[in-house]
């Protein structure tokens, strides 16, 4: 996969419950895409269709021009890596749950995915750095810590898109700004879509798609969506505080 992906008229029934309500909209490859709204918007569904585990009631996704209904889901979610709020560590080394993203990764293509992801900014603090142990579900290491060592995972994986679901929602200030630093980096290769309510990780996106009710209501990067006074600058005046 190049990686570009887009939605045409796109519509998400649930029962009887519209999610997606016919939305068109373009997630270019090489790009930080951000998809931003209140829950219940429609975000996390749009990452459900995105990896095949949902599939639009009416529309189509296309990937490269190519339907997603006529990829294999198993191809299709070799190409994507996932990284959510909570992410499962297993009880081993940081090295050795960095490798489970590419069991016959090179000790040097680790080495660099843990750079890159920031994991050796803290492990070079502990006397076994990067073999030392995790604990039961990560619980020797803050929920920061845990975050980067998902993202070098993905990163050591090397997939073609990348998402963020809800990654950095419960992580303080420091390892949010070292997943933006991180983010900057991996966009250049591959297409990153970023999913959040907390807005401050997405300010530097290159296009931002705001939810509302199953729509896409306003688009465009952080401080054209400010001027536009609409939907995300409330959101945004709401969450730090800054008048518009």
């Amino acid at each position: 996969f190049k990686g570009d992906i887009y939605f045409e008229n796109v519509t998400l029934i649930k029962g009887k419950k519209l999610i997606l309500n016919n939305v068109t909209f373009l997630i270019p490859s090489g790009k930080l895409v951000a998809l931003v709204g209140k829950s219940g918007a429609g975000k996390s569904s749009i990452l459900k269709l995105i990896t095949g585990i949902l599939t639009p009631t009416k529309g189509k996704i296309f990937i490269d021009n190519i339907d997603i209904s006529l990829i294999d889901p198993q191809v299709l979610r070799s190409n994507i890596s996932v990284i959510m709020q909570e992410n499962q560590l297993f009880d081993e080394t940081i090295y050795e749950n960095v490798k489970i993203g590419k069991l016959n990764a090179k000790k040097s293509e680790i080495l660099n995915a843990c750079k890159l992801a920031h994991v050796s900014e803290f492990t070079d603090k502990f006397p076994e750095k990067l073999f030392t142990k995790v604990g039961p579900r990560g619980s020797n290491l803050s929920g920061g810590q845990r975050q980067r060592i998902s993202i070098a995972r993905a990163i050591l994986k090397n997939p073609e898109i990348l998402i963020l679901d809800e990654a950095t929602s419960s992580v303080d200030n420091e390892t949010e700004a070292a997943i933006q630093r991180s983010l900057d980096i991996l966009k250049k290769d591959r297409t990153v879509i970023v999913i959040a309510h907390r807005l401050s990780t997405v300010r530097n996106a290159d296009i931002i798609y705001v939810l509302e009710n199953g729509s896409v209501v306003e688009s465009g990067n952080h401080e054209s969506l400010l001027d536009i006074e609409g939907v995300y600058s409330k959101l945004w005046s709401v969450q730090t505080g800054e008048k518009i």
